[in-house]
């Protein structure tokens, strides 16, 4: 018989229960004696770095009770995130002013990309060389200005893109960014640059621009790499204050009083070449210039210059297909009624950055006759194949209305596609309603803005007519209305959604931040309307509709929401702009606008009004008289400023 081994017991049902009520009384007790958790350091840097600035408005969204990142997402309107890490900052087109504390950022270790462009931030350049890990720094169209110190980016070589143009610089260009080893785009035009321009030797710089500085001296010969047949002028072409290094017979020309009679054949060589060159390039000018206006603040732009890139980096091009690409490239012009240019007269022309928008940049250029244009590019289209692409573009070329901006040309490369269309004068209807005013400049009246709503109304009602697509426009907003010299309106950037790719369509159009597309995943026939109503309210209350800044919709965090919760509270005069002026007979017109923008917002699509119930309603609105505004007594008058008496309605919900 073999010997029996001992087992050990087994613990009973009653002694596993005591064990596990001991244990979730531990945790109750180390969860009550644990302090309360505290914001992280760098949802403290942030809180730090916002508190420096004025005008700090757009950064609602920053709060200490909310993480600013939630894995790749940002929570905070401007942060961008990685891997749950905050690794850059795109504020752009803020109006910030103030300071830039570079002590808090110093904080954020993970911290790669800074984007402050389009603001008003003044002053010298900031100690940027703190944040040594930056990899690209855009700081264009601000109002810095001053000399920047030579060693400023002495220890920032990791920087690959910085972005300084169009703003006020002085004195010459710090030598230091010629030991940047990993720079591959340099903006400088736009500012006072004196001086010898720097010797840049590094082997992977694609892009330097130095247009509109005040340099003088020879090109460096390391410059003559940079590919002049790309969508680039050649950087001794973009300043007009530049040049090549003067030719022997230039010196002979300057010296010939000193010769003797044995040069005169030479001179006169010299002088029939200077003539034969001089009548070429006042040919160039006249054909360039005649609409130019001067400006200090207008810049002339590259048309392949690297806007904000935050995802991932481009692709590699060889310079040697990318120039037998340019050689053959030619526009592809939609109308008949315009006289025609080539490709590159459009690229070689004087240009200035219109801005950088949500696919891209767009330019202002100045063709043949002084017949201005602005070019779009865009990059978020290479899913889409050539044929599918020119037929899209034809259909888009057949449309024509009043209220729409008709699509002159367009440039197909696998790539980037280039969107040709006339240059409108007086610009966005956001640059109008969130702009700066003053006496002589005031905001829209009424009547203008009823009048640009009616456009709206007509222009989309003719998209849903003539486009057989789901959404028609899909990127409808505020900055994609312009207004031309009698202040109609003007749709852009519409019936784009059938080229652009589904991955940036989904998470940059405006129709799909509807709330259908977010709590359903589908857009519908009336995805529009909703865009609509959100215009119909910013354009009433002067408020920019921030959630178009927040990935996806958020019932709470919408411009809809606001007045709802405002006309609910019954302090409807205070949802109405401040600037907005008026006859007093137009009140009720303003109430029953607003109550046609909310149906416009139903979060229910179905509840929402439909196109043409949009523009009858619209239609029946009356401007008023607007002689009574500007010449009648001042009882007869009246600003949005009233009592909520005055204003106050009932939602029929």
């Amino acid at each position: 018989m073999g010997a029996h081994v001992a087992r050990p017991a087994r613990p009973t049902t009653s002694t596993l229960i005591l064990a596990l009520v001991f244990v979730l009384l531990w945790l109750m007790v180390v969860s009550f004696a644990a302090p309360p958790s505290q914001p992280s350091p760098a949802v403290d840097a942030l809180l730090k770095f916002k508190s420096s600035l004025r005008n700090n408005m757009p950064l609602t969204s920053w709060d200490a009770s909310v993480e600013p990142c939630n894995w790749n997402q940002g929570n905070w309107i401007g942060v961008l995130c990685h891997n749950n890490t905050i690794w850059g900052l795109q504020l752009e087109n803020f109006g910030l002013t103030g300071t830039i504390d570079i002590d808090a950022l110093v904080s954020i270790d993970t911290i790669r990309s800074l984007s402050f462009m389009n603001n008003k931030f003044d002053g010298s350049l900031p100690e940027f060389r703190r944040l040594g890990k930056l990899k690209a720094l855009y700081l264009s169209n601000n109002r810095f200005g001053g000399e920047i110190p030579e060693t400023i980016f002495q220890d920032m070589g990791s920087l690959k893109r910085l972005y300084l143009a169009n703003n006020e610089f002085t004195g010459n260009i710090p030598t230091s960014l010629t030991a940047l080893s990993k720079l591959t785009v340099l903006k400088l035009e736009g500012n006072q640059f004196t001086g010898q321009i720097p010797d840049f030797k590094q082997k992977d710089l694609k892009t330097l621009n130095l247009a509109s500085n005040e340099l003088e001296g020879p090109i460096p010969a390391s410059l003559s790499n940079l590919n002049p047949n790309s969508f680039s002028e050649p950087v001794w072409t973009a300043s007009k204050s530049m040049s090549n290094p003067p030719s022997p017979t230039d010196v002979k020309k300057s010296k010939s009083h000193a010769w003797k009679i044995v040069l005169i054949v030479v001179i006169i060589v010299v002088v029939l070449a200077a003539l034969a060159l001089a009548l070429f390039l006042f040919h160039k000018k006249k054909k360039h210039e005649a609409a130019l206006t001067p400006s200090t603040s207008v810049a002339a732009a590259t048309f392949n210059a690297e806007q904000v890139q935050h995802q991932a980096p481009p692709r590699p091009q060889h310079s040697s297909s990318r120039t037998r690409r340019a050689d053959h490239a030619k526009l592809s012009f939609l109308r008949d009624d315009i006289e025609k240019f080539d490709l590159q007269d459009m690229l070689r022309a004087s240009a200035e950055v219109l801005g950088s928008g949500t696919f891209g940049a767009s330019y202002k250029a100045v063709v043949l006759r002084g017949q201005a244009v602005v070019v779009k590019r865009y990059r978020h289209m290479n899913n889409v194949g050539r044929e599918e692409f020119h037929e899209h573009m034809r259909r888009l070329g057949r449309l024509s209305h009043p209220n729409l901006l008709p699509l002159m040309a367009y440039y197909y490369r696998k790539e980037e596609k280039l969107l040709v269309s006339e240059f409108v004068e007086h610009g966005s209807l956001a640059s109008h309603i969130h702009g700066n005013h003053s006496l002589e400049e005031q905001g829209l009246d009424w009547q203008t803005r009823l009048k640009i709503i009616k456009g709206v109304a007509k222009g989309m009602a003719y998209l849903y007519n003539e486009l057989p697509i789901m959404v028609p426009h899909g990127h409808l907003k505020s900055s994609n209305v312009l207004l031309d010299n009698s202040m109609e309106p003007l749709l852009t950037d519409y019936a784009l959604r059938p080229v652009i790719n589904p991955e940036h369509a989904h998470s940059l159009m405006i129709a799909y931040k509807s709330p259908e597309y977010t709590l359903r995943g589908q857009t519908t026939i009336k995805t529009d309307i909703w865009s609509f109503g959100i215009l119909i309210l910013e354009i009433l209350t002067g408020k920019f509709p921030e959630n178009y800044l927040l990935q996806g919709y958020d019932r709470n965090a919408n411009l809809a929401a606001w007045v709802n919760k405002m006309v609910k509270e019954k302090r409807t005069g205070e949802v109405f702009d401040k600037e907005m002026t008026g006859t007093k007979n137009s009140k009720s017109e303003m109430i029953n606008l607003l109550k046609i923008g909310l149906s416009c917002c139903e979060e229910d699509a179905d509840r929402r009004l439909d196109i043409k119930e949009v523009v009858e309603k619209i239609e029946e609105l009356k401007e008023g008289n607007p002689e009574e505004d500007y010449y009648g007594s001042e009882a007869n008058t009246f600003s949005v400023r009233g009592n909520d008496e005055d204003f106050s309605f009932a939602l029929d919900r």
